[in-house]
Formats: C-alpha cells, sequence, structure tokens
C-alpha cells in the first residue's frame, strides 16, 4: 500500500517561525487575520470552555503596543535590572509585522477543568492559527518575552486573576525563503510502542 502526505500533512510540515525582524512590513488584510482566527476557534476544547482569548492590534495599533509593551518593562523593571537594549527590542518588535495578536488564556468555570488543559487548548487554538497562516504564505511567530508572564501586561490586557498572557504571535509577510525544516533527535527517541 502506498501512502501519500495529504495537504495538511504538507502545510504542518511547511510550518516555521520567522522572527518580526525578518518581516517585510507588507500589510495583512483584517479579514485575513479574521479568518485565522475563525481556524482557532477550532481547536479542541474539553467541557467546551473554549479559553482562548486573543487581542489583536493592527495599523497603527502594532507600534502603540509595541510602545506601551516597553514602557511596561521599563516601570516595572527595578532600575538595577533595566537593559535598554531588552527595552528598544520590545519597542522596535512590531515595526515590520502587520499584525500582533495577544494570546490568552481565559480561565473557564468549570474547576474540575485543569489549567493545563485549558492552556493546551489554547495553543492548539494557537497551532490552528499558525497552520492556517501557513497555507497562505504568512510568516508568524510566537513570543513569550518582555512582560508576558508579568502581572502588569495580565492587568493592561484586562484580564482577571485567574487568567494567563500566554505570549504574543506577530503577523506578516517575509521576502526571505523559507528554511528547511529540521528536528535534532529522530522519532524514534521520542515514541515507545508497547
Amino acid at each position: 500500500m502506498t501512502t501519500t502526505t495529504t495537504e495538511v500533512e504538507k502545510i504542518i510540515a511547511a510550518r516555521r517561525t520567522v522572527k518580526p525582524t525578518s518581516m517585510n512590513g507588507q500589510k495583512i488584510a483584517d479579514e485575513t487575520v479574521q479568518q485565522l482566527l475563525q481556524a482557532a476557534d477550532w481547536a479542541p476544547t474539553h467541557g467546551y470552555t473554549e479559553p482562548w482569548y486573543f487581542v489583536v492590534y493592527s495599523g497603527d495599533k502594532v507600534q502603540q503596543f509595541c510602545t506601551d509593551h516597553a514602557d511596561l518593562y521599563k516601570r516595572v523593571t527595578p532600575a538595577d535590572k533595566f537593559i535598554t537594549g531588552n527595552y528598544d527590542k520590545l519597542k522596535d518588535q512590531g515595526n515590520l509585522a502587520s499584525h500582533v495578536i495577544a494570546i490568552c488564556m481565559k480561565r473557564g468555570d468549570n474547576p474540575k477543568i485543569p489549567v493545563i488543559e485549558e492552556i493546551a487548548a489554547v495553543s492548539c487554538a494557537v497551532e490552528n492559527m499558525w497552520l492556517a497562516a501557513t497555507a497562505r504564505n504568512i510568516a508568524a511567530y510566537w513570543g513569550s518575552g518582555g512582560m508576558t508572564f508579568q502581572p502588569a501586561m495580565k492587568e493592561y490586557l484586562g484580564l482577571g486573576e485567574e487568567d494567563q498572557v500566554l505570549g504574543f504571535f506577530y503577523l506578516g509577510y517575509t521576502d526571505e525563503p523559507v528554511q528547511a525544516g529540521k528536528r535534532l533527535k529522530p522519532l524514534s527517541e521520542k515514541v515507545k510502542w508497547m
């Protein structure tokens, strides 16, 4: 029996991380980003809690978010720990991106569902969005640096106490060629058949 790779498998294998500095500044239509979010909305979810929550920055709001992110870092970081390079990186991170999406987990009402399952559901939603972007030749980057896990960012995004920020998803186009995929360990080291 001959097995062929499906289109979905080809898209999965083609998915790459493209840093925002490798994006070219070309804008993505908001309608296209809405389609990516629609794909995210079909992620698996235990108990239908649907914990993913996205805050989308487009147009001038991308730079405003990046400036706010950098200013948050400056405001809450003790002077002896503040690094000017980190501030500048946060401020300029979105210069060439079309959209930035804050990836959040809003905790559902069912206490029987563990937090890790809610985080996993949001991660699946992001992967759906990433695969939909890959299918459209849109470059994407999931970053979790800066203020991602700090209470100040949660407050900035208007999240509740049990909610979490999981990172920021930068979208854009790139002129750089797609890099070849690689894995450092063979699959056989990551699977045990019984």
